[in-house]
């Protein structure tokens, strides 16, 4: 396909996602009170959100599509800032299963799977020592929510009001379409449900093919700039370029997934693959800032700009400080090491942290 064709697929598959958001809200918003409440109570309890979050994103692995979900919650008025939260940080964890996946490719050949899996892992081990810094301050302080409310207050205006985005207008006839016309069928609770089914299919498969055709568009160029940074060390330009190729290819994983062969072959070393995914984290966050232009509360700006805020304090509390900045990379060298001499336990470590114990912490904590 030529690359102005793709482009403009790109652009519609965009559209569908934007419209997907829109359907998912009005689902939610069919639902009983009853069933909403029944669904989502748990989550009221900030360990079970941040499990439900893990867990969401690694099982449609995507963390676009989980933060998108959430912000499509908050924008029916189902699940409270607060509330969403510790989803969006569990999110955040359960992305990186995905590079974890990938480094398995390189399991039978031991000195390549040993730079392959501390690349993959120092991923992980920096989002789960933000998250165990970082949520007992929000959940004491409430300053990521509390900065969140403050910015969409001068963004999309106060307490929460309607907002009309133009996207939201562009979106508004299509969402209203497809509405109609599954209501003509089933009703009440039923309807939404179908809605909700619909609506997560749009957004999966939007995101899943714009991600593909980005990947075509900009694969070449993504992996030249890499090795070339890369090579002269990285550090903040690094981080920067992690966040642009993210934003690209609407997808942490694409990015984190790269680095994945290069270190494998050696040409990277973990130290410099840490900067590239402290910025796909940010990156990744402009899906749901996107996808909040699309929902009917500013609450929706609010929880997507918890999401970015959060991943920004991430970087500033570790990266800045060579002491704090070298932990993650020494935990997964370290880590990297075990399992290179222990590699059949490294899949029992991928079941057990991003499957098990997310959904008997979910079951426990209901």
């Amino acid at each position: 396909m030529p690359a102005p064709a793709r482009a403009a697929l790109v652009l519609s598959l965009l559209y569908l996602f934007l419209v997907g958001i829109a359907v998912l809200e009005n689902g939610i918003s069919s639902l009983g009170e009853g069933v909403q409440e029944s669904l989502f109570s748990s989550v009221s309890n900030p360990l079970a959100g941040l499990f439900v979050g893990i867990l969401a994103t690694v099982l449609v692995q995507s963390s676009s599509v989980s933060t998108a979900t959430v912000v499509g919650l908050v924008g029916s008025g189902l699940l409270s800032v607060d509330d969403a939260v510790p989803v969006i940080m569990g999110a955040n964890i359960g992305t990186t299963v995905t590079s974890t996946l990938a480094a398995l490719g390189h399991v039978r050949r031991p000195q390549e799977f040993r730079g392959a899996f501390a690349a993959a892992t120092v991923h992980d081990f920096f989002n789960v020592l933000t998250v165990l810094i970082l949520l007992p301050i929000e959940l004491a302080t409430g300053v990521l929510a509390r900065s969140a409310t403050w910015l969409s207050d001068h963004l999309v205006g106060q307490d929460g009001a309607s907002f009309e985005s133009p996207i939201k207008k562009a979106v508004k006839a299509p969402s209203e379409a497809i509405i109609d016309l599954v209501a003509t069928g089933p009703s009440g609770t039923l309807l939404g449900v179908v809605l909700i089914a619909l609506a997560m299919a749009m957004i999966f498969v939007a995101l899943a093919f714009i991600t593909k055709n980005m990947r075509v568009l900009v694969a070449d160029r993504i992996e030249r700039s890499v090795s070339e940074l890369l090579e002269r060390g990285g550090g903040t330009a690094a981080i920067v370029l992690g966040m642009v190729i993210t934003i690209a290819v609407q997808s942490s994983s694409i990015t984190t997934s790269v680095l994945v062969p290069l270190a494998a072959a050696g040409i990277i070393s973990t130290r410099n693959v840490y900067p590239v995914t402290l910025g796909a984290n940010v990156g990744t966050t402009a899906t749901a800032l996107l996808a909040a232009m699309a929902a009917s509360r500013g609450e929706a700006v609010t929880i997507a700009l918890v999401h970015t805020l959060f991943n920004l304090a991430g970087i500033l509390l570790f990266y800045p400080v060579p002491a704090l900045r070298a932990v993650p990379v020494r935990l997964a060298d370290r880590m990297a090491e075990t399992a290179t001499k222990r590699r059949s336990m490294v899949l029992a470590y991928v079941i057990v942290v991003f499957l098990v114990v997310p959904a008997f912490g979910v079951l426990l904590l209901r």
